[in-house]
């Protein structure tokens, strides 16, 4: 490898590197504000980062240690709240910039929670439901006295679901002797769920994107979108959006792409995908480069996959018209730039994609009246903080003539900021 090539890749990584992506607008949005010395140093440092080491006996007898983590951006505005993530790349930086993103993001949905995350290095993969479990529960018990309904909700993200929530909830129940079901949201509907639960990111994609095509004057079924991405996030607002009359002509997703000028079936897709494990060679439509797909011309780009997928080598070849951010962190903060210089329209992450976290907060509160709540219901009110939170950034920004990226920040600081003035500095 040239040093020319090296320095390029260091760069690009730099660039790509979440916890400095969120640090620089972070600095941003507090400048703007013209925020004191003091309180940019408390709000830019997480209020706690535990690291543990997790002991498990594998199924052929060896013992394994895998190393966990959960960091606690905030707790001023309510409990820490963020989800726990199972991946082999799993990193501190990582994680400490998915909790603060957690922090501003219920703080523009103006939900009473905090920010937190947590993730644990392993391959899910390669590991069976037994031993997933005896990791769960013992990641669980190490942070017995940092979670609670009180102090931290943790919820599923990626490659954890239900059934790890259902096996944490179990774990701490019985710890404190008694079933707690508000300890995590995202559970089965047996156990505490919410029903809307499993559709509220994508379903939240979707209601800021119809509030955007409002603004520009467009009808939903002239509206050409490509998701990247066709999980639990990407999958559903594709899903959502198509029945709502959108034009989905392209998914894209980690294997290939799948390409349809005149808006693909995305029921038929979908069943195509759980027969055959990829969306690729689908009946329905033709196969495209996965690269070249994220540049196809359209109105509305969801990348609603992985993180830094946007960056400052491909900003500049989109062909969109607005950016709904289902993924967390698909935007390079250089990439913003761009972006701005296009006059592409974002919906930042932290407003996008907040559909999942202000029905985990609907799932906690249901859990602790013991009370629960019809699809309807959820559904109406999720549309409600959604919309009300599009207006509210898009307004901040106009105001402060900024893009909405930085409004939603500049919103965002300035709530948790109130917040701590109101409760004063502990000595």
């Amino acid at each position: 490898m040239s040093v020319t090539t090296q320095s390029f890749e260091n760069s690009l990584e730099r660039e790509k590197n979440p916890w400095l992506a969120a640090a620089a607008r972070f600095d941003i949005a507090a400048e703007k504000l013209k925020m004191d010395d003091g309180m940019r140093k408390v709000l830019r440092s997480p209020a706690r980062e535990i690291t543990v080491n997790i002991p498990v006996m594998l199924d052929d007898g060896r013992i394994e240690v895998f190393t966990g983590y959960r960091v606690q951006h905030s707790v001023a505005r309510g409990p820490g709240k963020g989800g726990i993530r199972y991946a082999p790349d799993v990193s501190l930086d990582e994680v400490r910039a998915l909790a603060s993103w957690m922090t501003w993001k219920c703080a523009v949905v103006n939900i009473p929670f905090g920010g937190a995350k947590g993730g644990v290095i392993c391959d899910p993969s390669i590991l069976s439901d037994f031993e997933l479990e005896r990791i769960t529960r013992r990641y669980t018990a190490e942070l017995i006295e940092f979670i609670g309904p009180e102090k931290d909700v943790p919820a599923p993200d990626m490659n954890t679901n239900d059934r790890v929530m259902a096996w944490i909830m179990d774990t701490y129940s019985m710890h404190v002797r008694h079933t707690t079901t508000a300890v995590v949201t995202g559970k089965p509907m047996d156990l505490g769920g919410s029903r809307g639960r499993p559709e509220a990111t994508g379903r939240g994609c979707m209601i800021v994107t119809g509030e955007a095509l409002k603004k520009f004057g467009w009808r939903a079924d002239s509206t050409r979108v490509v998701i990247q991405g066709f999980g639990n996030v990407g999958g559903m607002a594709a899903k959502l959006m198509a029945a709502a009359g959108f034009k989905i002509i392209a998914i894209v997703e980690y294997d290939g792409a799948i390409y349809n000028k005149n808006g693909l079936d995305i029921p038929a897709l979908a069943k195509h995908k759980k027969e055959t494990g990829s969306i690729r060679d689908f009946a329905g439509g033709e196969n495209y480069d996965k690269t070249e797909a994220m540049y196809l011309e359209c109105e509305v780009l969801i990348p609603a996959a992985m993180e830094g997928v946007i960056t400052s080598q491909t900003a500049d070849k989109l062909n969109c018209r607005i950016i709904c951010e289902g993924a967390n962190g698909p935007t390079t903060a250089i990439a913003d730039e761009i972006l701005a210089d296009k006059k592409i329209f974002v919906i930042p992450d932290i407003l996008a994609n907040a559909g999942g976290v202000t029905v985990s907060y609907f799932e906690w509160v249901q859990d602790r009246q013991g009370f629960f709540w019809n699809e309807d219901l959820v559904n109406e009110r999720l549309r409600e903080i959604m919309v009300d939170s599009f207006n509210s950034v898009v307004a901040y920004g106009e105001k402060h003539n900024v893009h909405n990226r930085t409004a939603a920040y500049m919103l965002a600081l300035d709530r948790v900021q109130f917040a701590m003035k109101l409760r004063g500095i502990y000595a």
